[in-house]
């Protein structure tokens, strides 16, 4: 039985508690951030809490689902519309998403896997290669 459900649940209750303060990502002194999309259906803002890796002045996310087998809606709004919105400890920035591919994406996932191990549990679990986009400040 998965515990992600749980924890997603409890997340977004700490994060909505303390206007974005805190995580329990963040409490486990992992960076966390909460991104927020554009549904690529319904127009609709969607939010999630995502753990992210900071690379200079951008932020990397990895799409892993907790190891589901499917991409997480989140990925499929970015590939839709770039333009998102994150909030870093309550302060939100505007950023523009970009997939990385190819030899871009070899190079990051070896960075990942050094920063978060679980990635690689993740990634067999999934049975799929977890997308991985980059996020830069919206001039």
């Amino acid at each position: 039985m998965s515990l992600a459900p749980g924890i997603i649940w409890a997340d977004q209750k700490l994060h909505r508690a303390s206007s974005g303060r805190f995580s329990l990502v963040a409490m486990a002194g992992l960076p966390s951030l909460r991104l927020t999309t554009t549904g690529r259906k319904s127009g609709l803002a969607r939010s999630n809490n995502l753990l992210y890796f900071p690379d200079g002045d951008g932020f990397v996310l990895t799409g892993s689902n907790w190891g589901k087998p499917s991409d997480p809606a989140w990925t499929f709004n970015l590939r839709a519309k770039p333009e998102a919105t994150i909030a870093i400890k309550g302060r939100e920035i505007a950023v523009v998403a970009r997939e990385l591919l190819d030899d871009e994406y070899d190079v990051m996932w070896r960075r990942l896997l050094d920063f978060w191990p679980g990635y690689a549990m993740e990634r067999t679990a999934a049975g799929r290669r977890l997308p991985i986009f980059s996020l830069s400040r919206s001039i």
